[in-house]
């Protein structure tokens, strides 16, 4: 464990050397919806695997890179691709860069993420402001040794996204006239998608959208002291509500909702 928070300074020196210096708020830009980083001006950009320890993206619409600016007065760094548990990471390789954003001192972290909609009233290319989560997949981030200098042993988890980052959100999407739904997310491990009878459990437990990502990050954020705030976008129906699924849909749906998507982020960001 000594080691990998060696290896989580080092990157963070890398970042400063590089010009990273205060973040307002940090941004990771999930399936399809990176673009959102090319609004950021005078644009520092450093692909991940020049990045000491950074794992390198493997997913399509995930350009694998960082983008540190400005938008609209705020200081930003926006990941553009993320790294998920299904390509193979071991979890403190997919949580590594929210341990170097703690490093770096951030306090603030939007995550986005492309979901299935479980709620019925949901329908594709729709924004939902995460509420809550439930952890699907079978393990935990946190699990192993803990180092104090990373967060408590055991987090407390009762509002793992800040209420008043909820309030801007939805407060944004009111003034932009942008339709936005509220749920509560569910996290499996994929990279198959569910089968009809787990979103069926899905939503009895109380999902109303499920993805692959997201929980991890923000349980390791909760840890390091970081707020957080959520966003989905619901880039189709999840199986049973619709005939197939397939990612290319996905990158497709969140094309299509990328100006409200992007006029919202710009919106809560400048009002953090």
């Amino acid at each position: 464990m000594d080691l990998y928070f060696e290896k989580i300074n080092l990157a963070a020196d890398f970042l400063r050397q590089n010009g990273i210096g205060h973040v307002d708020t940090a941004v990771i830009l999930g399936s399809g919806l990176g673009e959102f980083a090319e609004s950021l001006q005078s644009p520092s950009i450093i692909p991940y695997q020049e990045i000491p320890g950074f794992p390198v993206s493997t997913v399509k619409g995930h350009a694998g890179r960082l983008v540190y600016g400005i938008l609209n007065g705020k200081k930003v760094l926006a990941m553009q691709g993320r790294f998920h548990y299904y390509e193979g990471y071991p979890m403190n390789d997919v949580v590594f860069p929210i341990r170097v954003m703690a490093v770096l001192g951030i306090k603030q972290l939007l995550v986005t993420n492309a979901a299935g909609g479980v709620n019925e009233s949901f329908s594709s290319a729709q924004l939902m402001l995460i509420t809550d989560h439930i952890n699907f997949m079978g393990t935990n981030p946190l699990i192993g040794q803990n180092l104090d200098t990373l967060g408590p042993r055991f987090p407390d988890m009762s509002h793992a996204y800040f209420k008043k980052g909820q309030e801007l959100v939805k407060a944004a999407a009111s003034d932009l006239h942008i339709p936005l739904q509220e749920g509560v997310y569910a996290a499996f491990t994929g990279p198959s998608y569910e089968t009809p009878a787990e979103i069926r459990m899905a939503r009895i437990w109380g999902a109303d959208a499920v993805g692959m990502s997201t929980v991890p990050e923000v349980i390791v954020a909760n840890q390091a002291g970081i707020a957080v705030i959520g966003i989905s976008c619901i880039t189709n129906m999840a199986a049973g509500l619709q005939k197939n699924l397939n990612h290319e849909e996905v990158v497709q749906a969140s094309a299509s909702v990328k100006d409200d998507f992007k006029a919202l982020l710009s919106a809560v960001i400048t009002a953090l």
